[in-house]
């Protein structure tokens, strides 16, 4: 149940993890445990709903840009049923190339039910 004990840090992470995830059956398998059935996933670029789906959105981000991971930027806000953070994207241990802003809603369980992601850098 979400309340003001909500680990909002350790949620953050477990999505950045899956991001990372690069097995789609270890991916889909995290997916299905940190995400309400319904949930969907939306940023300018994609707008996806239910685990295959985000699932697909995510493999489809690591063809398109291989051997890059995610990281958080910064630190996470949450208070209630939602958190925000930053994250990049780039290689292991440098600068990111990319970096985003999520928003995500919660259910009473801690599962993520919404994302919204927000495209703050981006290469040419």
């Amino acid at each position: 149940m979400t309340n003001h004990m909500t680990n909002y840090s350790g949620i953050a992470e477990t999505y950045l993890s899956l991001w990372n995830a690069t097995d789609p059956a270890a991916r889909l398998a995290l997916l299905e445990k940190s995400w309400a059935p319904q949930g969907r996933y939306t940023d300018p670029l994609a707008d996806a709903a239910g685990p295959e789906a985000i699932s697909a959105t995510i493999g489809a981000v690591q063809e398109q840009f291989p051997g890059l991971v995610f990281t958080l930027v910064g630190e996470v806000d949450g208070h209630h049923a939602q958190a925000r953070f930053r994250w990049g994207l780039g290689p292991a241990g440098e600068e990111p190339l990319v970096i985003g802003f999520d928003v995500v809603t919660l259910d009473g369980d801690g599962r993520l039910v919404d994302v919204l992601g927000f495209l703050d850098k981006v290469p040419a």
